[in-house]
């Protein structure tokens, strides 16, 4: 496997940028790979796992929120609200984060308030999976 340079922000810290030997993110068309040598491209990414390889053969995930990639000349760039590695998340807070979500998508306030809930509770459930995945 060749090795790439990727640099991964969220919106209030670098998560992670150096040598990576394989990339899959979420998309609203599903999980999308990338290795070395990928064609230029920008890409939405959607709340879910986020899964890298910085050592061939060990992968690694976080919890990713909304944001973008993007491929160009050889190095990617993913620009994310937030990102959390397994041993960040905290899955009991995650749980009420989700519980509070769905309370508010119940409430049928405005668009903008139903939207921001939809939200929270896609990022809560990404954390929650990302969390059982290492069970």
């Amino acid at each position: 496997m060749e090795e790439f340079q990727v640099k991964i922000l969220a919106s209030d810290h670098p998560f992670y940028e150096g040598k990576c030997y394989s990339l899959v993110i979420p998309t609203l068309r599903g999980m999308y790979g990338i290795h070395a040598h990928h064609s230029n491209m920008i890409t939405a990414i959607i709340p879910g796992t986020l899964q890298y390889q910085i050592v061939p053969g060990a992968p690694l995930e976080a919890a990713v929120s909304n944001g973008l990639a993007k491929v160009e000349n050889g190095e990617v760039l993913i620009l994310v609200d937030t990102a959390e590695r397994l041993e960040e998340i905290d899955a009991n807070r995650a749980r009420r984060d989700a519980d509070a979500a769905k309370e508010a998508i119940l409430q049928k306030k405005s668009i903008q308030e139903y939207r921001s809930a939809q939200a929270n509770l896609a990022r809560a459930l990404s954390r929650l999976r990302v969390k059982r995945g290492s069970k």
